[in-house]
């Protein structure tokens, strides 16, 4: 009975979806599309060990823990440690990478810990433009660890970390996404996520984004090449909109998820607490804005009850689902054939209004 039973019983669904860690702001790379261009103040800095174990009690109630931020995961020296622990208090883990420092014995300690996924980041399918892009990066030896992993798990009969490519999609190296998905299928890699710069802070960056502030803009041709290729190949290639539709719940999801900094500041997301002074500045769709950096408590202080149950917190959520019962709303309309009268969701938080996420990016 114990044996049927487990075949229909689900297991209970854990309080948050994901929690992103920050454990360094460290980053050996200069990459054109970080903020880190625009911004003098940086505050390069470590999470403890000591104050990541004041996190760990609260993950039994976390689906899956991201152990990234504004850094370099990879850098923090007690990152297997971080990894043992969430895995004992049975959530997934797993970050998205430069690449940079994963040699054959970090690699090896981190398969043998059970790390569930693991993103590479990758702005470019060919070495030219990808160094030109993330700067300090190399293209091939990026390529070679992603090799040296694989071959690991193949040696240590692991399924785990799942494998996925992150790529930042820009002017300048979108045209290379049909060889990307080559190169996933070279390197034994099913998944693809594009994405967008979210963060915009200068000229540059602001000229180079792929997406528009406009309604109705059609996709660009090599991403139709690149969807029938990676069909044809196997590979899963997910990608935000590349026009603007404005969205009840950013793909952030402040309601289930939230972000801790290194310093242990909780914040609804990782764009809205970057490691500078506040307020911060930010292009949104080309015209530049000023906005503060929002926390609700410090967890290496409060707790997370007192923290997410907060009067200031709960009012920030708020403003989400009153934009989630107004989706609802126009989709019971449209399925009962009703007149629309103009439409418009209630308005998203005072920082989240000049965020690309609200749009759909």
């Amino acid at each position: 009975m114990g044996i049927v039973s487990s075949l229909f019983t689900r297991p209970k669904k854990r309080r948050f979806s994901a929690w992103q860690v920050e454990l360094t702001t460290r980053c050996p790379l200069q990459c054109r599309m970080c903020i880190k261009e625009e911004y003098r103040d940086w505050q390069r800095k470590d999470m403890a060990i000591s104050d990541f174990k004041r996190i760990v009690p609260y993950l039994n109630e976390v689906e899956n823990v991201v152990l990234e931020g504004w850094g370099e995961s990879l850098m923090h020296r007690n990152l297997i440690d971080c990894v043992k622990l969430i895995k004992e208090q049975g959530a997934r883990t797993g970050f998205v990478t430069s690449g940079m420092g994963l040699d054959e014995n970090y690699a090896s300690q981190l398969v043998k810990e059970g790390l569930d996924f693991m993103g590479f980041s990758f702005s470019g399918a060919t070495r030219e433009t990808h160094n030109r892009i993330r700067v300090n990066s190399d293209f091939d030896e990026l390529c070679t660890s992603i090799r040296s992993l694989q071959r690991i798990m193949k040696e240590e009969g692991a399924i785990t970390p799942n494998l996925h490519i992150v790529y930042l999609m820009l002017k300048g190296n979108i045209h290379e996404i049909p060889l990307l998905i080559d190169l996933a299928d070279t390197l034994g890699i099913k998944e693809i996520v594009l994405i967008h710069i979210t963060h915009i802070t200068n000229e540059w960056q602001d000229r180079e984004k792929a997406f528009f502030c406009e309604d109705h803009v059609r996709l660009p041709y090599v991403i139709d090449e690149a969807m029938l290729k990676a069909k044809k190949k196997g590979i899963s290639l997910s990608m935000p909109s590349f026009s603007m539709r404005s969205v009840p719940v950013c793909s952030e999801n402040p309601l289930r998820n939230l972000y801790i900094s290194v310093d242990g500041e909780v914040s609804p997301c990782v764009y809205l607490y970057p490691p500078i002074g506040s307020p911060f500045k930010r292009i949104f769709c080309g015209e530049e804005r000023i906005v503060e950096r929002v926390r609700f408590g410090n967890i290496f202080r409060a707790s997370i009850e007192e923290i997410w149950d907060s009067d200031e917190y709960r009012r920030f959520r708020n403003s989400f689902r009153e934009r989630q019962k107004a989706s609802e709303k126009l989709y019971e309309s449209l399925l009962e054939i009703k007149p629309l009268n103009t439409f418009s969701y209630p308005e998203a938080p005072l920082p989240c209004q000049t965020c690309h996420k609200i749009l759909g990016f």
